[in-house]
């Protein structure tokens, strides 16, 4: 993807079509890079895979549209072009700062700082709590964030997602047995708390 990336930072587009299945990487993972750069060009992902969960986890890490194979082309050009006049009219808005509890965390040069201290976290880190944040006060599933922010194709049973989840409460949480933020919906996956809703 690095040409990809490349002609993002040296060109203007209109749209950008994203395939799931891409040779180095997923299509969900891409676009959440993009997201997490501010990149704020419309996204239609294609893709074969057409099945709820798959259009669901595309359109929350930041996708505008979402077109399964096969597909007209007619409807193809017609979904660009509605994007198009979408992103003219109020093209969107990404907060570059985000705060909670004593946190801060800066999407545009990817940094965290707690209490005023630089918080340490890995790329998969920094990548889990960004599409967290960007879901705040709904469950994101554990399978929605190994397609993501490890860009499985399959999901195999791992412990990754709960191990980084350990470590991110950790480092972010005051009292990490009993996250304030960060919380557990067991047997589905992980809800960020939206503390400002009452």
């Amino acid at each position: 993807m690095s040409q990809a990336e490349e002609l993002l930072k040296t060109h203007g587009f209109d749209v950008i079509l994203l395939d799931v299945m891409l040779p180095d990487q997923s299509g969900f993972q891409f676009c959440s890079e993009l997201r997490d750069r501010d990149v704020q060009t419309p996204v239609l992902m294609l893709t074969a895979r057409g099945d709820v969960t798959d259009r669901i986890t595309g359109l929350r890490i930041g996708a505008d549209d979402y077109l399964p194979k096969p597909f007209e082309v007619a409807e193809l050009l017609a979904r660009i072009e509605a994007l198009r006049r979408r992103a003219g009219r109020n093209g969107r808005t990404v907060n570059a700062v985000f705060e909670f509890g004593d946190v801060c965390v800066n999407f545009d040069n990817q940094s965290v700082y707690r209490s005023g201290q630089a918080v340490e976290l890995s790329r998969r880190e920094f990548q889990m709590l960004s599409h967290l944040i960007r879901n705040r006060g709904s469950v994101v599933l554990r399978d929605e964030l190994l397609h993501v922010v490890w860009g499985y194709r399959s999901l195999p049973y791992t412990r990754t997602v709960d191990v980084h989840m350990w470590q991110l409460r950790r480092k972010l949480e005051a009292d990490p047995q009993e996250p304030r933020f960060l919380r557990t919906v067991r047997g589905t996956g992980y809800l960020f708390a939206d503390t400002s809703k009452p």
